[in-house]
């Protein structure tokens, strides 16, 4: 926990689909503490009419390599937020898997209800985690 998606448009090799989770995953340890084998991420591939993704008037220019990064997450603190965002763009940038511009990251809270990790249980309220 976090879950993480990935949006991205077909056309990426394996190993690079496969870095970004990694970086993303270190990332999430990194800024969120969470424990190494906490980690749900999906990847979904799309054909590239079925992504638009503009800019809220932000001016940013996009490229075919854009890809969207959703969490669901229990709360955060807001300076963490902050550095997850920062470092997820100067990681990927430094590998050369996303440019700064073609990283778009959105978060939503949810509470510890929200969560079952198997066997129907909610273990954040009965006490497992």
């Amino acid at each position: 926990m976090p879950l993480v998606r990935f949006d991205l448009q077909k056309g990426r090799s394996v190993e690079e689909i496969k870095e970004i989770m990694d970086i993303t995953q270190e990332v999430v340890i990194e800024e969120f503490k969470v424990p190494e084998r906490d980690r749900y991420q999906i990847v979904t591939q799309h054909e590239p009419f079925e992504m638009n993704i503009l800019d809220t008037g932000l001016d940013i220019e996009r490229s075919e390599k854009v890809v969207v990064v959703s969490l669901t997450s229990r709360p955060r603190k807001k300076e963490d937020v902050e550095k997850f965002y920062q470092q997820l763009a100067e990681k990927l940038a430094a590998k050369k898997l996303v440019a700064p511009n073609d990283l778009m990251v959105n978060i939503t809270i949810n509470g510890d209800e929200g969560w079952s990790f198997g066997y129907g249980k909610a273990q954040f309220l009965n006490g497992e985690l």
